[in-house]
């Protein structure tokens, strides 16, 4: 048996127990132990901290009844059991897929994950085949998402109180997005410009969840720029790629000559810039002129470089 196995059932056993369980007890229960005591001894303490370095919160208590007192351990399904998050299936296989594949630079990261379906290697954790930055903040606005709490924190010297909606990765950064209570609209803040402490109302709170589909999908949304609709004529050519990377909805002006003029809320320009540059000479940034005016002093800053 290897040490995943072992660890499985050290948890399933854990899990299963209505009272503490001591050290002998677990060791008759859970295969894969060697039959020396210091070498079970050695083994169980190293598998004891190992699940507790994934979040599984393995509890010490005294074993009642016993004499002389003798430590026991389980784990309380309170405490271990993620809210429901209220995940699609296609969510939930998308997150199990990124639990076995991607490391989260957080050890409250990797819990959530691993409660919902990572797996561990032998020696530890998964390799990495790519590794998101997390942070202080994830797990426990992730609790907050999926328990339907208003949370209060500070963000850029204000105090902020949201409903959170959707946490989401894009160009290297978390970002938390949902109804902001005083603003009276929807708001996205970075994770790592979060101020703490970050305050949790209780359960049920918030207002309703949003639909995953209306939450800002595009990079030149990500932003914390004060919000311009830019608008961008894209010639025939390309009008249908374009149109079906920025959707239908966002089609202001469709042109006898199968050209289209798109409108973009824009919050992030650098990305909004990046986009509008991929069609070359297929596409002109038509307006507003603030926005025209920061593309053409781009380029020319970068023609005297």
């Amino acid at each position: 048996m290897n040490r995943l196995e072992r660890l499985i059932n050290l948890t399933a056993a854990l899990l299963a127990a209505e009272r503490p369980l001591s050290a002998e007890e677990l060791r008759a229960r859970v295969p894969g132990y060697a039959e020396d005591k210091v070498a079970f001894r050695r083994a169980f303490e190293r598998d004891k901290e190992t699940l507790r370095d994934l979040g599984v919160p393995v509890t010490v208590e005294t074993v009642a009844d016993a004499t002389p007192p003798v430590e026991g351990y389980r784990v309380l399904k309170e405490a271990y059991y993620l809210p429901d998050p209220d995940l699609e299936e296609d969510e939930l296989a998308a997150l199990h897929l990124a639990a076995s594949a991607v490391r989260l630079d957080v050890a409250n990261g990797v819990e959530a994950l691993w409660k919902l379906g990572g797996e561990v290697a032998e020696s530890g954790p998964v390799p990495a085949v790519a590794a998101l930055p997390g942070g202080a903040h994830l797990a426990p606005l992730f609790a907050a998402i999926s328990a339907r709490r208003t949370i209060a924190f500070g963000y850029k010297g204000r105090r902020r109180r949201l409903d959170p909606h959707r946490l989401t990765f894009r160009n290297g950064h978390w970002y938390l997005s949902g109804d902001d209570r005083d603003a009276g609209e929807d708001r996205m803040f970075r994770l790592d410009r979060i101020e703490l402490p970050v305050e949790s109302g209780e359960a049920g709170s918030a207002g309703p969840r949003r639909s995953l589909a209306a939450a800002p999908a595009s990079p030149w949304e990500l932003g914390e720029g004060e919000p311009v609709v830019a608008r961008l004529w894209v010639d025939a050519e390309q009008a249908a790629w374009a149109a079906g990377n920025v959707g239908p909805d966002a089609v202001l002006e469709r042109r006898d000559d199968g050209s289209i003029v798109l409108e973009a809320r824009v919050t992030n320009r650098d990305a909004f810039r990046s986009f509008v540059l991929g069609f070359l000479d297929h596409a002109e940034l038509v307006g507003p002129p603030e926005l025209r005016d920061d593309l053409v002093a781009w380029l020319e800053a970068q023609c005297r470089a």
